[in-house]
């Protein structure tokens, strides 16, 4: 079997990987909704891997692997591994989890990440009236996050925040030293939020990046008391190009809360020292982001002979994404907590996935399916209507 083409094309915001063979096989990979820039990007590894055999994955991955880098920039090879890994199961008749070494769970357990609601303001009310509309989700989800700080509006919305000039969040990224009443306000919505979770659903909040390593501290002793599952990105994560193991390692040694970081890191190599340092309870590898499924399997097993759990990222990979998540954390070591819940971010997207249940998620959970690759698919009909301009032959 040969490769004979990479195609990339931007479905409802979402971009996604197809690679076909010359025996009529094909395979999907896909990348963060937030990413729509990547296709050029995506289209540079075709000819870099045209003729291969798409069942040999590594020998695939050895030739463009060490082109990619920290997020986004890992996104197009980790979606190639990931449709490569489809073709594969596709071709052995098997679901990608027993290519990876079989199942250690028949379900695998979701945090929402994905599923949120606008605030109102910054509030503590504004926090505690979006947690219980997260409650209330037919999911039933045992851990919800929610973003706090300088991974949310505080900065340039809460007067008096941080000593810093407030930027929109997005590219450029706030940070500095907060004032007191910014810490205060932050613990104040935590308190409300706790308020209304009572110890019935855990609580993880993602924080940053762009604390200082004193004002850390000083956030992880003052939400001690409210058992928070884990403090993610204070010092650096997402879109940070570097890891700062030594900072990170400063911070865990001094909470009781768990520290949790990694979203952007690409390849287990940047995990290495994280990881050997024992600088933070929790990894969030993102498989769209780290080079694929293979190499998130890796990074966790890594992770668990060093005692530190793994809750994986991927709030924007979409259905797609969804079914790379259920296929690689079936397989995961018991440092496996759970995945962060992906959706599709149109209305549409159900409606263009073959092979979903119904309800994907119950109780907080989904039961993990057993067709062959990822086990869905797209319906090339229902899904050509949405297809942009210049990409009709996406599914030829």
């Amino acid at each position: 079997m040969k490769i004979t083409d990479l195609k990339c094309t931007v479905l409802g915001g979402t971009p996604i990987v197809r690679i076909t063979t010359d025996e009529g096989l094909s395979g999907l990979g896909p990348i963060e909704s937030y990413k729509p820039y990547l296709k050029p990007h995506v289209l540079f590894y075709r000819d870099i891997i045209l003729g291969e055999d798409p069942t040999n994955v590594e020998r695939v991955m050895l030739k463009i692997r060490r082109l990619g880098s920290f997020k986004p920039w890992g996104a197009a090879v980790s979606a190639i591994e990931i449709a490569l890994w489809d073709i594969a199961g596709k071709a052995a008749g098997l679901p990608i989890y027993k290519l990876l070494g079989g199942k250690v769970r028949d379900r695998v357990r979701v945090y929402n990440g994905a599923i949120r609601f606008q605030l109102a303001d910054q509030s503590p009310e504004a926090y505690a009236e979006n947690m219980a509309r997260m409650m209330a989700s037919p999911e039933g989800f045992s851990i919800i996050k929610q973003g706090i700080a300088f991974h949310s509006h505080m900065a340039d919305r809460v007067p008096g925040f941080f000593y810093g000039d407030p930027h929109p969040i997005r590219w450029h990224a706030n940070r500095g030293l907060l004032t007191e009443r910014g810490l205060k306000h932050v613990v104040a919505c935590v308190a409300a939020m706790k308020e209304v979770m009572g110890d019935k659903v855990g609580l993880a909040l993602d924080c940053g990046p762009g604390w200082t390593l004193p004002d850390a501290i000083r956030l992880a002793e003052a939400v001690a008391p409210y058992n928070v599952m884990w403090l993610e990105d204070l010092l650096t994560g997402d879109y940070t190009p570097y890891v700062n193991p030594q900072l990170y390692r400063d911070l865990t040694t001094r909470s009781t809360t768990p520290i949790h970081t990694g979203e952007q890191i690409y390849l287990r190599q940047n995990y290495k020292d994280l990881i050997e340092m024992q600088a933070v309870n929790l990894i969030g590898p993102d498989p769209c982001d780290v080079g694929g499924l293979a190499e998130l399997k890796w990074v966790a097993e890594f992770a668990d002979l060093h005692g530190i759990l793994i809750a994986p990222h991927g709030t924007g990979n979409g259905l797609i994404g969804l079914a790379a998540l259920v296929q690689v954390c079936a397989t995961l070591p018991e440092n496996y907590i759970a995945f962060e819940y992906p959706i599709g971010f149109t209305d549409w997207w159900a409606d263009i996935v073959v092979g979903l249940p119904n309800p994907i998620v119950r109780d907080s959970y989904i039961d993990v399916w057993d067709r062959p690759g990822l086990g869905i698919e797209l319906n090339p009909e229902a899904a050509r209507p949405h297809l942009q301009p210049g990409d009709e032959d996406f599914f030829d």
